[in-house]
């Protein structure tokens, strides 16, 4: 669904990105994990529009696509979760989703009963601010206001930053139910190892803005995990 291939970022005179290549396949989970300042969050913005490469392709179920704007990218199906969850404090949850109208056809200018499914904290409150909610019903809020673009394909940065750990559950459950659905692919950012190796289908070791993939398979223990990546 998702295809990365030789992607360059610039900020200024600092590169930031270097050939970054991968694939992220639909209906998986491909997580982007290492240290701090290495790239990650900048790879997620580059796919996502909000800054644009200085080189590389990106493609889209098969299409190459430009992408130098936001709307550019939401426009081709690709949905970005940031980190920090950027929910606009002063509107209402509905008028919160009501966002992700931008990119899509008149016809589809409503908010579908699915989205209140996957998080229910989200119908109760449809009428309070952003700005009044928890740091995890912002984060759910965020993830289902991607999800009202009908994406293609899912970025997700650090999701679990600051939350509760009954939020991050739900999350992680609202993640495997949009995995199983297999309609999309979802590219995660995560700094908790738990939750990415619980959800990951398989991991890019991003380091000093490059990458290598690494399967890992299904009956690898956590500390196996962290042992093998720590190679």
């Amino acid at each position: 669904m998702l295809e990365v291939e030789n992607l360059d970022l610039h900020y200024g005179q600092s590169r930031i990105l270097y050939e970054v290549s991968f694939q992220a396949p639909k209906g998986q989970i491909t997580t982007l994990i290492g240290n701090n300042g290495v790239g990650k969050t900048s790879t997620l913005k580059a796919i996502a529009g909000r800054h644009p490469a200085s080189g590389g392709t990106i493609t889209v179920d098969g299409t190459p696509v430009r992408l130098t704007t936001a709307f550019q990218a939401a426009n081709a199906g690709i949905a970005y979760v940031p980190q920090g969850r950027e929910v606009f404090a002063m509107m209402t949850v509905e008028e919160n989703l009501e966002t992700g109208f931008a990119c899509l056809p008149k016809a589809e200018h409503h908010i579908p009963d699915h989205i209140y499914d996957l998080f229910p904290v989200l119908r109760d409150m449809k009428a309070r601010r952003g700005g009044d909610l928890s740091g995890g019903q912002q984060q759910q809020l965020a993830i289902a206001r991607a999800l009202i673009t009908r994406p293609r394909v899912l970025l997700l940065d650090e999701p679990t930053e600051g939350i509760q750990p009954n939020v991050i559950q739900q999350i992680g459950d609202a993640l495997r139910l949009l995995r199983t659905q297999g309609d999309m692919a979802i590219v995660l950012v995560e700094q908790n190892a738990d939750f990415a190796y619980a959800l990951g289908d398989s991991f890019i070791v991003v380091e000093g803005g490059r990458n290598g993939t690494r399967k890992l398979k299904a009956d690898y223990t956590k500390g196996m995990l962290i042992a093998d990546l720590a190679l």
